[in-house]
């Protein structure tokens, strides 16, 4: 029996358009080859709750804070004038009665994120906004695994997101969402950056994520998540846990070396480091700058970190 050769843009138009890559000039200027760290690379995490009072501080993760929708720019304000050039957006429920089993509430117009891209896009009109398509705090149960069918990623990108960022990595996810913004007429100025090497967390309070994350002890299935991803058309590749994982990197650039990565330093990650800083077993600025450019000679090309601030000169 004679073998079918695929080709991808017929089969699957959604990788054909590739514009929501470099449609700003950050990403553009990432989409180069680069060795180096400097203030373009870092993208910072904002954590927004749903009290619009709050402003208060993580346990473990030292100077992180969770931020209500009346506090949130004073915060973002600080970095922007150190360098800051691009935010990661978190939603943070507190109140059970917000969550169901769908996570309705992720694309809620009042609720957190989207709020806050609203008016992070208005104080910072030249900060590149990144939603994490999470509904993990928004679920009763939890998990990120719904997929919703409902339109709700027209409305954070029209409200001045540039960046979908889907964490669940279920099969089809990525071209689901990229279909969703072909078919809204976006798909050319919103860049989709997919979560394809993601390990399950460590520290995970909703049971065992592993049915639809990358085991911790997984030797190919990370391979075969980012090929399915790439056929699928994201514009950059997120590999989360990434201290212990540089072979990942160097494994995935290997696989995909026109895709741009992505490395999360995950809030472990964080707390280890400056927990040892605060020990005094290493300067705080030195380890950061060393954990960096192992990522990027490993092949990283952006890194979300909560130490992004550290890179800045004050």
């Amino acid at each position: 029996m004679k073998q079918r050769t695929v080709n991808l843009a017929k089969d699957n138009p959604t990788i054909q358009v590739i514009s929501g890559g470099f449609s700003t000039p950050l990403f553009e200027r990432l989409r180069s080859s680069l060795i180096f760290p400097h203030q373009s690379l870092f993208i910072y995490p904002i954590f927004v709750s749903d009290n619009n009072e709050e402003e208060s501080l993580i346990p473990l993760l030292p100077e992180i804070r969770r931020l209500g929708i009346l506090k949130l720019v004073p915060h973002p304000q600080r970095l922007v004038d150190i360098g800051l050039r691009s935010a990661a957006i978190f939603g943070v429920l507190s109140k059970a009665s917000s969550k169901d089993a769908y996570g309705t509430a992720a694309d809620d117009p009042n609720g957190p994120v989207i709020q806050a891209i609203r008016i992070i896009h208005k104080h910072f009109p030249n900060l590149y906004i990144v939603a994490d398509v999470c509904i993990c705090e928004c679920s009763s149960h939890g998990h990120y695994v719904i997929l919703k069918e409902d339109g709700s990623i027209n409305n954070q990108a029209s409200e001045g997101l540039h960046c979908l960022a889907p964490p669940d990595m279920n099969d089809g996810r990525i071209r689901a969402v990229k279909a969703k913004l072909l078919k809204a007429g976006i798909a050319h100025e919103v860049t989709l950056m997919a979560y394809s090497a993601k390990f399950c967390s460590l520290t995970s309070a909703f049971g065992d994520r592993k049915t639809y994350q990358v085991p911790i002890e997984a030797g190919s299935i990370f391979r075969r998540a980012f090929a399915r991803d790439i056929r699928e058309g994201p514009d950059i590749i997120i590999v989360k846990l990434v201290g212990s994982r540089l072979d990942i990197i160097r494994s995935v650039k290997d696989i995909g070396e026109d895709i741009p990565i992505a490395a999360y330093q995950v809030s472990e990650e964080y707390a280890m480091i400056h927990a040892e800083a605060e020990a005094g077993i290493f300067d705080l600025k030195t380890a950061a700058f060393e954990s960096t450019e192992a990522i990027l000679r490993a092949g990283g090309t952006v890194i979300i970190s909560y130490l992004s601030a550290v890179y800045y000169p004050e």
